[in-house]
């Protein structure tokens, strides 16, 4: 496949990056500094700005699917740029009429119970940071109402972070997957190795999923 990476030298962004090439798909990642992106076979990093929805379009036609790994940051400005981001990269899509887009989305909008989101029990966060883990679920509200694009959110467990890429894990839909020991984790790598399966063997089309130990 020819993949169009946004964000593809962040922590999961470049996990990403390295899963999809070891499958030998062709990736395109876009960075403000292409050099950031490592030389190698069937990596090409081109200059751009996620923002730019009309140069945005140029660049993604022709492409087989979008993967979007943008992070703001977590400052009283992030909740705007995902909302602008998400917007910029839809009407992208639309314009270079390509229709499969998947998002590396947040865990806060799943469910620890029926009716009650992770994101309704982090009572204590900071207001810049739940304004933001609130902005990135608003994105997955914004796709469900999208019919002509094969859009897919793909939140991850409740801890994401480096670590083995095992290969086993277990797939949900709209709750937190938790473990044995009562935690919710999934490495950088298995949730690459997940992600990648899933532009593979579409099984979450205008869907949202989520991954777990």
């Amino acid at each position: 496949m020819k993949l169009f990476l946004i964000g593809g030298t962040g922590n999961i962004g470049s996990r990403i990056l390295a899963e999809a090439l070891s499958r030998g798909h062709d990736v395109t990642v876009l960075s403000r500094d292409p050099s950031k992106v490592k030389p190698q076979p069937h990596v090409k990093g081109v200059k751009g700005d996620i923002l730019n929805s009309e140069e945005l379009a140029t660049q993604i036609k022709g492409q087989d699917a979008v993967i979007v790994s943008y992070s703001p940051g977590y400052d009283d400005a992030a909740p705007k740029k995902y909302e602008q981001s998400s917007d910029s990269v839809i009407n992208a899509a639309r314009k270079a009429k390509l229709k499969r887009v998947l998002w590396v989305g947040g865990a806060a909008s799943l469910e620890v119970k029926p009716g009650v989101q992770l994101l309704d029990t982090l009572t204590t966060l900071p207001p810049p940071l739940k304004a933001t883990l609130s902005a990135m679920r608003d994105i997955l509200y914004k796709l469900r109402k999208i019919d002509d694009l094969d859009w897919t959110f793909f939140s991850p467990a409740g801890e994401i972070a480096p670590g083995t890429r095992t290969g086993k894990f277990r797939l949900g839909t709209e709750q937190l997957v938790v473990g044995t020991d009562g935690k919710s984790r999934i490495s950088c790598e298995d949730y690459a190795v997940a992600l990648v399966d899933e532009l593979e063997k579409p099984k979450h089309l205008k869907k949202r999923f989520t991954v777990g130990y």
